[in-house]
């Protein structure tokens, strides 16, 4: 009854205005990330990361302030919360990359993070395509579900990258005792890894909607 209800009331589509805002500096922090990982401006690039992860807490705000105020919602109410918490957890991640870069003064990266660095672009790019898309699921919802797919495919292809890191790193740090070296690598490689975890919780979200509401 109350679905019925629900579907015969007038939307508040706002809500997804401001899931395709907070997208957009998902987006900004990938690719400010990826930049930053190749070397590029490394102090610029962290400087754009914190800046856009702090407007995402804003457009966060600004959706639970909504969930709260609105009669009606798009889709459930802790659907909306979980989603656009896994969101900005993504970029909250990306933050805390920034500061083991900063806190170690690291200015190079592995070439196996630059290809994490690229594959973060791309998962923050499929998130960016579903979500204008769940307005309206029903008519979208084969590509979001491919969508979500796609990124755990490239979830699995970080964790290949992550091991293969690690093991780089042992090799090179090992067997000259720089034990710094390997813990910092390391860090890196475990942050990045859990920014690829973030972006599939927020697949995992959009999978879950499409299951209640299609």
């Amino acid at each position: 009854m109350m679905g019925l209800f629900r579907k015969l009331m007038p939307r508040e589509d706002k809500f997804f205005d401001m899931f395709v805002r907070h997208s957009k500096t998902v987006v900004g922090a990938a690719e400010a990330l990826e930049r930053l990982l190749k070397g590029e401006d490394v102090e610029g690039n962290c400087a754009r990361i914190v800046a856009l992860e702090n407007d995402a807490d804003d457009i966060t705000r600004e959706v639970l302030l909504a969930v709260r105020r609105s009669f009606i919602t798009p889709f459930d109410r802790g659907d909306i919360k979980d989603l656009i918490q896994s969101m900005d957890d993504a970029v909250d991640m990306m933050h805390k990359t920034v500061k083991t870069i900063r806190l170690f003064e690291q200015t190079s990266f592995d070439p196996l993070m630059q290809e994490m660095g690229q594959g973060i672009v791309k998962a923050a790019h499929l998130i960016a395509e579903a979500v204008p898309l769940l307005d309206k699921m029903g008519a979208n919802a084969h590509r979001l579900s491919t969508i979500a797919e796609e990124v755990t495919r490239v979830e699995g292809r970080s964790d290949e990258l992550h091991e293969q890191g690690l093991k780089d790193l042992y090799r090179r740090h090992g067997a000259t005792g720089n034990a710094m070296a390997y813990m910092v690598g390391s860090e890196l490689y475990g942050n990045l890894e859990k920014i690829f975890d973030r972006f599939e919780d927020v697949a995992n979200e959009i999978s879950g909607i499409l299951i209640e509401n299609v």
